[in-house]
Formats: structure tokens, sequence, C-alpha cells
């Protein structure tokens, strides 16, 4: 297994800062941003990506993954990531999203997203890298990892496969749904997100019964992260674990800085890391 942390959060940071702080959590991979508004932009990714590999390298942070917003073979700049990707010895690249287009638009959707995963996946067979369908609540696609399963059937898992996030799966299907899609899934997980959330009640005037998604720390979601991870043991996975440290914005339970994102990283890293050693080395 291996473990790192979505660069996202520590993006006001320098890379070499960034990975200081890695360091200093015990965290040795980073999952590097490669899209607009991330560290590198795809446009950029020749000419930047394996100097900021470099740079992390010399820390003793690695790079397994990249985060983009790749969602098309014939968008500009793809065959550049998945080039460099490889080049700087990437093994998983995460793409973008497929917007929900409306009740009754989902099947044809779907057909577009399988059409456009055909072309990407032999991209990603040409490279020999993977690529990863993100499972993440909201308005997208993949939204439903019953939908990414459709999606994935008759692709080769070893270089096209699911991105599970148990924290946005859980806020889709509480009770039951996140443990059947997991189990629909298996073949594919290459990588799992590690966030945590919960609902909380965010009444307004046009609708008193709204409830809000808010991002928490891991000890304290709607997330059975032990569960979880007994059942991601029990399929064999050996993959890519990132950690998202996603608490900057007005979605987490406390709006903070890249500083306090580290020391708050830290607190989950504490509730996390017993319950990874119990499956995992890394």
């Amino acid at each position: 297994m291996k473990l790192m942390m979505f660069a996202k959060s520590l993006q006001e940071y320098s890379i070499e800062k960034a990975g200081q702080a890695l360091k200093g959590l015990g965290i040795p991979g980073m999952d590097f941003t490669v899209r607009s508004n991330g560290y590198i932009e795809r446009e950029d990714v020749a000419e930047k990506l394996p100097a900021a590999v470099e740079t992390l390298a010399k820390i003793g942070i690695e790079v397994p993954m990249l985060t983009t917003d790749i969602t098309s073979a014939d968008e500009d700049y793809v065959e550049d990531v998945f080039a460099t990707a490889a080049d700087c010895g990437v093994q998983w690249i995460k793409l973008g999203y497929w917007p929900y287009q409306g009740f009754g638009m989902l099947e044809q959707s779907i057909y577009e997203v399988k059409s456009r995963i055909i072309d990407l996946e032999a991209l990603a067979k040409r490279y020999g890298v993977w690529i990863g369908l993100h499972i993440h609540s909201g308005d997208d696609v993949t939204a439903n990892g019953a939908v990414v399963w459709e999606i994935l059937r008759g692709r080769n898992p070893e270089y096209v496969g699911a991105y599970v996030d148990p924290g946005h799966m859980v806020m889709e299907g509480a009770r039951s749904v996140w443990k059947q899609c997991l189990d629909l899934l298996a073949p594919w997980i290459k990588l799992v997100a590690v966030k945590d959330m919960k609902f909380v009640y965010n009444p307004t005037g046009d609708d008193p019964k709204s409830y809000a998604v808010q991002m928490v720390p891991l000890a304290e979601g709607m997330t059975p992260w032990p569960e979880i991870l007994e059942l991601l043991s029990q399929i064999g996975f050996d993959g890519g674990v990132t950690i998202h440290g996603e608490y900057i914005g007005g979605h987490s339970f406390r709006n903070m800085d890249a500083d306090g994102v580290v020391e708050q990283t830290r607190e989950d890293l504490a509730y996390l890391k017993p319950m990874l050693s119990k499956y995992w080395s890394w």
C-alpha cells in the first residue's frame, strides 16, 4: 500500500514546503495536482512535472499519483500528461468529472462516458499508467458507485478502474449502498480517498428541511472506517491511499489555512494509522 496526501489543501505552500510538511507528518507520497488551478497547469506538465518530482524526491517524497481534470482523450495536452507521468514514474492518474445533465439524461451520459473511457484506456495502456474514475457525491455521473461499475464493465482493471471515496459514498448511500458498491467495484479498486463528512441541519426560508454536507475530522464523521478498511483488506486491496485534508473553505467544520490543515491531518493520522496497520504496511 502507498500512503500519500492530496496536494490541493497545501497549494498555498511551495512544492518544496509541501514536501517538507508531508515529511513531518510521516506521509511518504504526494497526490500531485496537474489541472486548472493545480500546482501545475496541464499545458505545462512536460516542462514542470519532472522538476517538481525531482524536488520532492530530494526530500524523500514520491509522486505515485496525479489528480487531473481530464475527461476525454481528445482534449489538449492529454497525451503530454500521460507521457510525462510515465516518464516520472507516476502509477495512477485521476480523471476529471462528467456533470449530471439533469433528470432523464443519465443513461445517455453513461454511454458517453463509456465511449470516452475506451479511448482513455487505450492511452493508459500505451503509456503503462492507470486511470481512475473518482466517486464524488453530488451532480456528477460518477456520484453512484453502481454507475461507475456499469461504465467499467468490460474494461481492463490493469489500466482503468475505480478511485473509491468512502466519505462521498456514504453521503450518497449511508446505510448499505456504499458497501454494495465496494462489492461491485472490487476488481477495479486501485485508489482510496480518505476524508470524512456528516450532514448538518441547514434550514432556509425556501427549505426548512434542508441539510448540508460538512467536512469533519476522520474521528467525527459518518464514514465507518473500521468496516471499510476490513472490506478493502478482504478484496485484496493494496493500492494507493490518499489523505485529503479538505478543511479549507466554507464546506469545512472550521475554515483553515494550510498550516491548520497540516495540524488537523496529524490528528487524522493518529486515528487512521492504527487501523491501516492492521492490514497494510507503507
